[in-house]
């Protein structure tokens, strides 16, 4: 039977440390002076003695290392008890939110996604604004750790290729992960401190520099007004699409650079790749603009460059309602969600690296074709891709399609148009935010949709976070029989 004590351990110390994160909030709504702190110092208190009871009891089982099942069980569990606790504050507080609310929002701040319930956030308390904004942060760094030391030894979607940027091996992963977590925390926090400055001297006040930044390094999107990034313009948005590129990037050759090597981070085939899909995209979406509508080149441009990065970094923030740009870019915004950012990033979704591997197969494949006796194997960054990753990258798609189409039919179910409920689907797996159509478009939320669609959302944004077979494994007999 497995061992549950070293997972408990680990959620239970996570989610004090959750607790403890609420006393940010507290002081920014003491500052505020709304009357509103009490919010979070009951719901730190309830939190915080929840993780100590809970690290505790589960103390004595805790060793070195955790086994594959342990390790599958931990990635899962942490993602599904941090959203419980944190959307206590939401309940609470000035939303007075329902549960299901409540926790859908707290499961889209942790898992960056970016799609919320809430509506007039313009007028809520500060302390509720910075909350959400916590959540995305943590939940970005979290990811981070979670795709760097967890996923690549569970041989998830072909992170296993990874495996050689780490700092070991899988024996000892909860000292690995404080480790790596140690030296990616100052990176993070550290681009996160420059971001809150550049916003700062282009205009934003300190709360809104400071909220914006965590969101925007998280690459999450949750903004503190009901526009998005509509209430900000111009110089702002260039800075905020420099950011959310740098953010989805690989956080190792941060590391690698601070370190000295900074080969890496130039000749990085994933950042090239994704750097130039980047300025494709704009390129197009910019000159579409300027030959359909009354747009200026930089206005085109600007307006191009910061919501392409938005969605294809998973960020979901939106500076306009390119629901009125017409069809064309409506569809390409729905396909670029499904490519995503850099593996060992904040970013989500697909990723670029999967999509390089599955064209290395196709190229071989068709090069096997042309000259049958040659002996043709596809590369990935020099390296020889093996069998085993080919087949898990190629499982990651089979199951990220079949689960799109289960959950887009699920939601239509309960009552859901087509377009909501496809879009839906693909925002809650690919972890963007905004979905497309007049409810849960750029323009609109997600308050409207009933507590079934809430709830299989909420399911969905979880299973794309933790890379759909993460959680599938769980749900296998051969999982718990092994």
């Amino acid at each position: 039977m497995t061992d549950m004590r070293p997972v408990g351990y680990v959620i239970g110390l996570l989610v004090a440390i959750l607790g403890a994160t609420m006393l940010l909030p507290m002081l920014a709504d003491l500052i505020e002076g709304r009357g509103e702190w009490h919010v979070f110092l009951e719901s730190g208190i309830i939190t915080m003695l929840t993780g100590v009871v809970l690290s505790i009891s589960c103390s004595n089982g805790v060793g070195e290392g955790l086994t594959i099942r342990q390790t599958f069980l931990l990635t899962t569990g942490v993602w599904v008890a941090l959203p419980f606790f944190g959307a206590i504050p939401f309940q609470l507080g000035a939303t007075e939110l329902r549960f299901v609310d409540a926790y859908f929002e707290a499961m889209s701040g942790l898992t960056t996604t970016g799609s919320t319930v809430i509506s007039g956030l313009d007028d809520l308390p500060q302390g509720l604004l910075l909350w959400r904004g916590v959540l995305q942060w943590l939940g970005g760094i979290g990811i981070i750790v979670v795709a760097m030391v967890f996923l690549p030894e569970l041989r998830v979607g072909g992170m296993q290729i990874f495996r050689s940027e780490g700092f070991e091996t899988m024996g000892k992963i909860l000292p690995r992960a404080q480790e790596i977590a140690g030296q990616i925390s100052l990176i993070y926090v550290f681009l996160t401190f420059v971001c809150a400055l550049v916003y700062a001297g282009l205009g934003m006040g300190f709360f809104d520099a400071a909220v914006h930044a965590m969101t925007t390094i998280a690459t999450g999107g949750f903004s503190n007004y009901d526009s998005s990034f509509a209430a900000f313009s111009g110089p702002t948005e260039y800075a905020a699409s420099v950011f959310m590129i740098l953010a989805a990037l690989p956080f190792v050759r941060y590391v690698q650079f601070a370190n000295g090597n900074t080969s890496p981070l130039w000749q990085d085939s994933q950042i090239q790749t994704f750097l130039a899909t980047i300025i494709v995209l704009v390129v197009i979406m910019a000159v579409f603009l300027t030959s359909v509508f009354p747009h200026n080149w930089e206005q085109a441009f600007r307006e191009s460059l910061f919501n392409i990065t938005s969605i294809i970094s998973g960020t979901g923030y939106a500076s306009v309602d390119y629901m009125g740009w017409g069809s064309f870019p409506v569809m390409l915004f729905f396909l670029i969600g499904l490519i995503g950012g850099c593996a060992g990033s904040t970013a989500c979704s697909i990723k670029i690296f999967r999509y390089q591997l599955l064209f290395a197969s196709i190229k071989t494949q068709i090069r096997r074709i042309r000259s049958p006796h040659g002996v043709f194997i596809p590369q990935y960054g020099g390296r020889t891709i093996g069998t085993d990753v080919l087949t898990s990258v190629m499982s990651f798609f089979m199951f990220f399609v079949l689960s799109l189409g289960v959950l887009a039919w699920a939601l239509a179910l309960t009552g859901l148009d087509f377009i909501t409920s496809v879009s839906g689907a693909a925002t809650a797996l690919a972890n963007v935010g905004p979905g497309l159509g007049a409810q849960i478009g750029p323009s609109g939320n997600f308050a409207g949709l009933n507590d079934t669609a809430k709830w299989l959302l909420s399911i969905g944004m979880l299973v794309g976070r933790l890379e759909l077979l993460a959680v599938y494994a769980l749900f296998t007999v051969q999982f718990w029989r092994n």
